[in-house]
């Protein structure tokens, strides 16, 4: 982290949402713009993350998810998707007893059975470890994919013998990776792109949704606030209309 002080913000000026999700892009175009390989800038950003992470703590932002791995990223080169495995590995034995400390609780959105052994083992004590903290939720959407989220929910009810009659919103919800947590109210997607990429297409539903031009290792703190003021001018109707 760097020993730069940080700029004096005016926290009253913004509605602090209570969870905010944010599709993390242009690690790649950050790392070909400076000469540097991909992998390069996917640990940029990581060290990124923290920054984002400290700056949602100071904020009062409840929920944190992040869109970390999807169930298309496989189809990325074999060694790129190495590269990420090592570095969500490294992640998790460099990082977790820091936010632990800071009040984080960790929870991971998608399927596990995906990916090695010893990174389920390291995600599943980093789980057990925070489930007691609750200054700052953090899901991390990891082999996640909004479509597949739902599918599983289906097979889910099916094994449960849910009758038809009984389904509705709330217990369909009750059945999703985020089951217990709040919908984003606001998604920030970096790097300038207008896609949701099968993220959250079910929780989002009726959230904002915001792109903004910096590629993911330059969305820093003051980037974040910045969103935060445009989200604070957003009216959100939820399918009505303003009184």
């Amino acid at each position: 982290m760097s020993n730069r002080q940080k700029e004096p913000l005016d926290l009253t000026a913004i509605k602090v949402p209570d969870h905010i999700a944010i599709i993390m892009d242009g690690n790649g175009r950050w790392a070909r713009r400076r000469g540097l390989p991909r992998q390069a800038g996917h640990r940029a950003g990581v060290e990124n993350l923290r920054r984002i992470i400290d700056a949602c703590v100071e904020f009062g932002i409840k929920v944190l998810t992040i869109y970390a791995f999807s169930t298309e990223n496989w189809g990325r080169p074999p060694s790129e998707v190495r590269a990420l495995m090592r570095i969500f590995a490294r992640v998790l034995d460099q990082e977790v007893y820091e936010l632990h400390e800071q009040g984080v609780c960790l929870h991971h959105l998608g399927d596990l059975s995906g990916i090695s052994p010893d990174l389920q083992a390291k995600v599943k004590r980093a789980i057990e470890l925070t489930k007691n903290n609750d200054r700052l939720i953090l899901n991390v959407a990891f082999n996640y994919g909004g479509r597949a989220e739902i599918i599983h929910a289906v097979k889910q009810l099916l094994q449960d013998n849910v009758p038809a009659d009984a389904m509705n919103e709330e217990l369909f919800s009750n059945y999703l990776f985020t089951k217990g947590l709040s919908d984003p109210d606001l998604v920030i997607r970096t790097s300038g792109e207008l896609r949701i990429s099968n993220f959250l297409i079910w929780q989002a539903a009726y959230a904002e949704y915001l792109a903004v031009p910096e590629y993911w290792p330059d969305f820093d703190r003051e980037a974040l606030y910045k969103a935060l003021l445009a989200y604070s001018n957003r009216e959100r109707r939820f399918g009505l209309v303003t009184a």
